[in-house]
């Protein structure tokens, strides 16, 4: 770290010096007096690290908070994917060594004060005062309250300030900020805040963030004498000096300054004790209904379920965001409301909090997860977008075709059965995966395109349990052909993805993900994030585990047990809580060495650190194996991974800190935390280690496949579909016929053509024929064969139909 230049530490002595200074003589504020410096520096979010997340177990409360570094960061309202607020913190004048905004030096770690409740205390500690801050949502409006108690050393000197950067509808910029009948309101558009003192405001200002804020202010003033009323469209910030060392702060939210005004005084009127005994009462009784588990874990079990729960919009219901962060701070800027961080929706992270709900004991909530995914997330042709705002508009554009996947394997799991259901949401998702799978154009880590394990048994298991879901549905051709297709994929899995010519162990194990469908070609992979160019052969992760937690491989598979032993070889770690992984070897999404920020220098460069959740994944696999100890032992470095506030970080620093440490050894990162894949995880392993066995995987799958020597033999199917180059230069309207010959004698055929499902009949010789018409645009007509025995086989062809205007003809 550079050191200060003597100038710049003398000018800083000065300006401490100057702090510390007796007030001089106040001035009048002058009314109406506007705020110079307009739109002010450009807004950035804070880090993600945070080390608590709060709000109230009711409906009608839509509001949400952020606690880290001793002061209060994002407020989301009215949606959970709506920041409203930067920070809300603390400056205190008078004595030497006053002057710093809180948070930083003498900002303890944060205090659970119920373990049963997301309620939170932060305590700022210094040589000359000490402040203690507690944090409620009132149940029963959008307002955060904060019961504030300052201790000076040299009290009669010494001045409390609170400062607001108000950052409402997700944009730093464009705000208006004003005080008006003794609060600080604020409003862009249809979102407004309002923040009130019980004992009320000694004085105020409005200013534009790093021109004319209070903080600025405050630095060359030395006092807030210099007050103005009203700062108008830009970055605000706001100033409030306390009339008491004893309040409680509303922090009220509205469509407008009116609504947000009266939300916060009544919030006032209430008083933070009657708030926060009703919001330790919602959390009480929601914690009732849950599963106990083992006395060691309850506690964190216990906050992951609340944090989990925390995550759900109370708009949107079932709507369940990833992390209520932005890692990093989301880029270089948050002028405008284009930054989605991690508020948003991913169906995949659904499936993973939803099936935690279902090992909680809490199906409703698992049931209105998989409501919000089928009634506002799906497209209209089945899919599902890489992530979404709660009103399900898509944020990012790619496809991952595990997301389309894990739905139907929670709705098989929900017994979600019913009609309207398979043929409004199930089976356009199963013949979207038929059409489109096993390729995938991103795997689960959203970046690379290609084959990937994790995806391919997403895949077969979601494509097994539409299956399951179409037979009892009556359509036993839709179910045939699923199987076939989910047989086919999961006999070929190691042929596309397994290389056998590989640089580590034997050269015999699962890739992350391969360009084409030949592991052993030494493709160029150019990795995200500014990481390079390597040989495909040489990356790895362990997403090949999820066949045996869905059930497509046993957990004695030797592919996948070599395949473990280059994990362990190339991406593990032994942190201070025990091992722990890697995404895959090269990440570049993570801080650099000398801890600035993941795209720091706009390039998208860093290092991918250790992920805790992969700790969990592998616990899952070594129950699966019988190995209770050792599942055991990943649960505990899980937990290790948490932070005071039992918040378990998406990434851990994976190496000791430098002088001074950027972060420690084996704990979160600036990355997102709390992130609620990882509570999720923790939450099944923990359940499943008290069950003995892994809850989440779906018993048809296993069934099909794990508990059976192999997958089911192929059937013999050859059929003179035309290629797809040909049928891509078809006019649409053009009628093609197809013939074919299945083996054993026996076998019965399907065919999906388009909306159409039906079986076709062989003659004795096994010979069969059927038309279809190329239709415009994309299409595909698929064939699956049961033979007597249980042998299946596919076939599978797709068509873009052109017109003619579209053929050039």
């Amino acid at each position: 770290m550079k050191k200060p230049s003597l100038v710049t530490a003398a000018l800083l002595a000065c300006l401490l010096l100057l702090l510390s200074m007796p007030p001089a003589p106040r001035a009048r504020e002058a009314e109406g007096r506007s705020a110079p410096g307009r739109p002010g520096k450009d807004a950035r979010w804070t880090s993600a690290g945070k080390e608590a997340v709060g709000t109230s177990n009711t409906p009608e409360s839509k509001v949400w908070f952020t606690l880290r570094g001793g002061v209060m960061d994002e407020v989301y309202y009215p949606t959970v994917d709506v920041a409203n607020t930067q920070t809300l913190q603390f400056v205190v004048t008078g004595c030497p060594g006053d002057g710093l905004p809180e948070g930083g030096p003498g900002a303890r770690p944060v205090e659970i004060t119920d373990p049963r409740s997301l309620s939170f205390r932060q305590t700022t500690e210094r040589t000359t005062y000490r402040l203690v801050k507690n944090y409620t949502t009132d149940p029963e409006r959008p307002v955060v309250l904060i019961d504030v108690e300052f201790g000076g050393r040299c009290r009669a000197r010494q001045r409390l300030y609170v400062y607001y950067d108000p950052s409402l509808g997700n944009s730093g910029m464009h705000d208006t900020a004003w005080t008006e009948d003794g609060a600080l309101l604020a409003s862009d558009g249809d979102k407004a805040s309002a923040l009130v003192s019980s004992t009320g405001f000694a004085a105020t200002t409005n200013g534009f963030k790093g021109t004319s804020d209070g903080l600025e202010e405050l630095g060359r003033s030395l006092f807030p004498d210099t007050r103005y009323t009203r700062a108008a469209d830009g970055n605000v910030a706001q100033l409030g000096e306390l009339n008491s060392g004893r309040a409680t702060l509303a922090l009220g939210f509205g469509r407008d300054a009116a609504e947000a005004l009266k939300n916060a005084r009544a919030s006032l009127a209430k008083g933070f004790a009657r708030a926060r005994a009703e919001y330790e009462r919602g959390w009480h009784d929601y914690l009732k209904k849950l599963r106990r588990v083992e006395p060691a874990f309850q506690a964190q079990y216990d906050m992951a379920a609340m944090v989990l729960k925390a995550h759900e919009d109370k708009t949107y219901s079932g709507a369940m965001i990833a992390s209520l962060s932005i890692p990093w701070g989301g880029g270089a800027n948050a002028n405008e409301p284009e930054v989605g961080g991690y508020h948003l929706v991913w169906s995949r992270d659904l499936y993973q909090v939803a099936t935690a709900f279902l090992a909680l004991g809490d199906k409703a909530s698992a049931d209105r997860a998989l409501d919000y995914l089928f009634r506002v997330q799906q497209k209209p042709d089945g899919s599902f977008p890489q992530n979404s705002w709660l009103d399900g508009r898509p944020f990012w554009g790619s496809l991952q075709m595990d997301e389309v996947a894990y739905p139907l394997v929670l709705a098989h799991q929900l017994g979600r059965t019913d009609r309207e259901t398979y043929t409004k949401h199930v089976r356009p998702a199963a013949d979207f995966i038929i059409h489109r799978g096993p390729y995938t154009p991103q795997e689960r880590w959203e970046e690379e395109s290609g084959y990937s394990p994790s995806t391919i048994a997403a895949e077969i298991a979601g494509l097994v349990c539409a299956a399951e879901i179409a037979r009892g549905n009556g359509d036993e051709a839709s179910a045939a052909v699923y199987l076939a297709a989910a047989d086919d994929w999961a006999r070929n899995v190691e042929a596309w993805t397994a290389t056998t010519n590989g640089f580590y162990g034997d050269g015999n194990y699962y890739l992350r993900v391969t360009e084409n469908d030949d592991p052993n070609d030494g493709e160029p992979r150019e990795l995200n994030n500014g990481a390079g160019t390597f040989d495909e052969r040489r990356i790895v992760d362990a997403g090949f585990l999820e066949l045996v937690r869905l059930g497509v491989r046993p957990p004695d598979d030797p592919l996948v047990s070599k395949s473990l032993k280059v994990i362990d070889q190339v991406i593990k770690v032994e942190t201070p809580h025990g091992p722990a992984f890697y995404r895959y070897n090269h990440d570049g999404y993570g801080e650099m060495d000398d801890g600035r920020p993941w795209n720091w220098d706009g390039k998208y460069t860093g290092k991918g650190r250790l992920w805790a959740l992969l700790s969990g994944e592998r616990g899952e696999y070594e129950l699966a194996r019988g190995e209770r100890a050792a599942a055991r032992r990943r649960l505990e470095a899980m937990q290790g991974f948490a932070n005071e506030g039992r918040m378990i970080p998406e990434q851990v620093w994976d190496r000791p800190g430098g002088t001074p440490p950027i972060f420690k050894f084996g704990e979160g990162t600036g990355s997102a935390t709390p992130l609620a894949w990882s509570m999720a995880q923790f939450i099944r392993l923990t359940s499943n280690l008290q069950e003995g066995r892994n809850l989440d995987t779906p018993d048809a799958v296993a069934a099909r496949y794990a508990r059976r020597p192999a997958p089911p033999p192929r059937a013999s199917a050859d059929f003179d579909f035309p290629s797809e180059q040909v049928l891509a230069r078809m006019e649409a309207g053009q009628t093609v016929r197809v013939e074919g010959r299945v083996r054993p004698a026996g076998s019965r055929v399907f065919l999906i053509q388009g909306g159409g499902r039906r079986e076709l009949k062989p003659d004795a010789q096994g010979r069969v024929s059927f038309d279809f018409t190329v239709g415009r645009g994309e299409g595909f007509v698929a064939v699956g064969v049961a033979a007597p025995g249980g042998a299946t086989a596919f076939k599978r062809v797709r068509f873009r139909g052109l017109t003619a205007e579209e053929k050039g003809d």
